[in-house]
């Protein structure tokens, strides 16, 4: 029979982001793991099996929550080019820019490298081109390609800060989507 689980799978995987925000995915061991989250490397072992599919746990965790972020976003920003603004910009709080735009690098790559978490990253890019698109334009076509033109804008405005840091990364980025928007007009 097995043991109930003392720490769920959610609050371990959350903890564990953390860690790999700090020492990036290849350096998560089973013993960074479990210094960082309060089980042993067995247990951990024994949940996940491998390193390699604890990351990915860990980051298709991040991304079920990125995704619960967007949908509820999605939900409560207005239906306008304002709206999508909001949404985007609830999305990367000025908060954690600087580590998104550094050690986020490092998640990112790794998403790309595995074609589960690649897929998994694609699905999220397809809903949000999607709510940002209905906030853009009534024509659906129209609305997905500008959808996707400003989620690409939205995360260059991101990176070029991160070189240029020449204000504040909220001002910086949401002045780069206005812009965006008026240029659209």
């Amino acid at each position: 029979m097995a043991r109930p689980k003392t720490i769920p799978d959610e609050q371990v995987l959350d903890t564990l982001l953390n860690a790999i925000m700090e020492c990036g995915p290849d350096g998560l061991t089973f013993a960074r793991a479990a210094k960082a989250c309060g089980l042993s490397p067995a247990t951990l072992v024994q949940r996940y099996g491998t390193r390699e599919k604890l990351v990915q746990a860990v980051l298709m965790r991040a991304w079920d929550r990125l995704d619960a972020e967007t949908g509820a976003a999605d939900a409560e920003e207005a239906p306008t080019p304002v709206g999508a603004i909001n949404l985007l910009m609830r999305l990367m709080p000025h908060e954690t820019a600087e580590r998104d735009a550094t050690n986020g690098l490092l998640l990112l790559r790794e998403d790309l490298r595995d074609p589960v978490l690649r897929r998994r990253g694609a699905v999220w890019g397809h809903r949000l081109a999607e709510a940002l698109g209905r906030r853009l334009s009534q024509d659906s076509a129209q609305g997905k390609r500008l959808g996707w033109q400003m989620a690409s804008l939205w995360q260059g405005a991101h990176t070029w800060w991160a070189f240029t840091r020449e204000e504040p990364p909220d001002q910086a980025i949401r002045r780069a989507l206005e812009e965006w928007i008026v240029g659209l007009k």
